[in-house]
């Protein structure tokens, strides 16, 4: 049985500029900031969109990608008291 990845590879950089957009909320993130061109190609992904007001939201994909990649990946944070 083999097994192809057929989802867009999404470098560092971009996880990381997905998971500010994604803590910024529905307000989004202004343009203008060092993550922009992270932002411009997962809008060209359709993992992002721009609002009239020029600020990056995620999409569902987005969200999506970030649950999926993003949140699940590395050790759970255990906080100690």
């Amino acid at each position: 049985m083999s097994v192809t990845w057929n989802e867009p590879y999404l470098e560092t950089c971009c996880r990381s500029a997905l998971h500010r957009l994604c803590l910024a909320g529905v307000t989004g993130r202004p343009t203008g900031l060092r993550d922009d061109p992270c932002l411009e190609r997962m809008e060209r992904m359709g993992f992002v969109t721009r609002l009239p007001q020029g600020r990056f939201v995620a999409t569902d994909a987005g969200k999506a990608r970030h649950a999926q990649e993003v949140l699940t990946s590395g050790k759970k944070l255990t906080l100690h008291p």
